[in-house]
């Protein structure tokens, strides 16, 4: 007779203890299961989402400052060595190695314009670069959709008096108000934003550019390899990390994926205790048995393997069906917990995952009581026939 097949017979015959012990692991790895595919679609969703939600580098163009001064009083300052930024530069961002990560570049022409007897900060932008970046700006009114039209801050539009569909000129130039930007407590409030071409001719600045503003997606954050690399390719600019931003990215992430990790730790620990003690009863049970073997010939090793073999396909089991019941629940509860509409995602490591990570805590848990039944005296246990 094969080890295999007293195996197979032993959870033939004690066919509602294993059911059991199958339906616990089951259980702790659904938990498990469930808990990291949803953790798993919050961290892509979330990281999206803030990946999107501002730009995380600046690129501006490279200057020299020279500060004079006497006794401690400035007399003066200059800037010399500046570089310069024109559109066809941003076109150099999408050869570095990193490029697939650049989600949005918005350019900006920044220029100061007397408009209505009163100085205004003018801004070109690419609208739909700029709307795509600032996604929570809120416009009264629509969003431009032509050269001619512009959106103005709130706290400007009341300082001119501006509404939705009014006119007003610009050097000459008439542009039609298309919207009003909701107060947001920004420098947004106070610009004047016009399309970067119609800005460039107005500022009489063909091509050129003030600053651009970039959204990297950061799930991964290799934000400062990008501003390495775009300073490679862009030797003009000075290219700077919004440390601030990134650190709220990976600690949003971060977040969500120790909260996953000390829950699974702990339904894990659950799980291999369970296991233990339920090993051990059943070792317990079958001392009579287990001493039969031994006085059969049976050596210690084949004892071991009868009892870690159980353990294994017990396991096993338990790891499959556990898998399919924490995909089964995380598609379920996914969009009553987090509010989410994107879908969980069939990971196959996932289930490669549970399967192992099953079977590994099911065979460490039976180690122990495995040995206790390798060394079971067949004299002792036969007595008790």
């Amino acid at each position: 007779m094969r080890l295999i097949d007293v195996t197979l017979r032993n959870l033939r015959r004690r066919k509602g203890r294993k059911l059991l012990l199958v339906a616990g692991l089951s259980i702790g790895v659904a938990t498990v299961v469930a808990l990291v595919a949803i953790t798993a679609t919050m961290q892509a969703d979330v990281a999206a989402k803030l990946d999107e939600y501002g730009a995380n580098i600046l690129i501006v163009p490279k200057a020299n400052d020279l500060s004079l001064s006497y006794g401690g009083v400035a007399v003066a300052s200059a800037a010399y060595d500046v570089g310069e930024l024109t559109e066809s530069d941003l076109d150099r961002l999408g050869t570095i190695k990193n490029a697939r990560n650049i989600s949005v570049v918005a350019p900006k022409l920044l220029g100061a314009m007397p408009i209505g007897g009163q100085t205004v900060l003018v801004a070109g932008v690419r609208f739909d670069d700029e709307l795509r970046l600032k996604q929570w700006w809120d416009v009264e009114g629509r969003e431009p959709d032509s050269q001619n039209e512009v959106l103005a801050g709130l706290r400007l539009a009341r300082a001119l008096d501006l509404h939705a569909g009014d006119d007003v000129e610009i050097d000459g130039h008439t542009f039609r108000v298309a919207g009003i930007l909701a107060e947001n407590g920004s420098q947004d409030d106070d610009i004047l934003f016009i399309d970067l071409g119609a800005a460039q001719r107005v500022m009489g600045k063909p091509q050129s550019v003030s600053l651009v503003e970039v959204a990297a997606l950061c799930t991964e954050c290799p934000v400062e390899d990008m501003v390495e690399q775009i300073g490679g390719v862009l030797p003009q600019a000075r290219v700077t990390a919004l440390r601030q931003a990134v650190a709220l990215r990976m600690e949003t992430v971060g977040q969500l994926s120790r909260f996953a990790l000390a829950v699974s730790a702990v339904v894990v620990a659950i799980g291999g205790l369970v296991v233990l003690t339920t090993m051990l009863g059943a070792v317990a049970a079958r001392r009579q048995e287990i001493g039969l073997f031994r006085a059969l010939g049976f050596r210690r090793r084949h004892v071991m393997n009868i009892v870690l073999g159980e353990a294994a396909l017990v396991s096993l089991a338990g790891g499959i069906v556990g898998w399919l019941l924490g995909m089964g629940a995380a598609i379920i509860l996914l969009p009553r917990l987090a509010n989410l509409s994107a879908a969980v995602q069939w990971n196959p490591w996932l289930a490669l995952g549970a399967v192992s990570g099953a079977l590994l805590v099911g065979l460490l848990a039976s180690l122990y009581p495995a040995i206790s039944a390798s060394r079971l005296d067949p004299t002792s246990a036969l007595r008790s026939l």
